[in-house]
């Protein structure tokens, strides 16, 4: 699976994980160089808390468009170490 944003591949994975409908990608498969860390957070029932990071290609900015979870929940914990993306990142095979 692919990320991408701005014609930017951003992450790249044959592993990554699926839940709720969202492709988690491990963070040794994506490109950190295009995520800047952001304030936002939000909290899911099951999974925990969610830290967010801007992507940002070439001085365009998706504000808030990659998600993880630090220190996610028993229930989570598969995805511990991944990132998922949203806003306009393009996900495909």
């Amino acid at each position: 699976m692919k990320a991408i944003w701005q014609g930017a591949v951003i992450a790249e994975s044959n592993d990554t994980i699926v839940v709720e409908n969202n492709h988690y990608f491990p963070e040794k498969d994506v490109q950190l160089a295009y995520l800047e860390s952001s304030e936002k957070h939000s909290i899911c029932p099951w999974k925990g808390e969610a830290s967010y990071y801007h992507v940002n290609v070439d001085g365009h900015k998706n504000s808030n468009a990659a998600w993880y979870y630090p220190k996610p929940r028993a229930a989570a914990q598969e995805i511990a170490g991944y990132i998922a993306f949203y806003k306009g990142v393009e996900i495909v095979p």
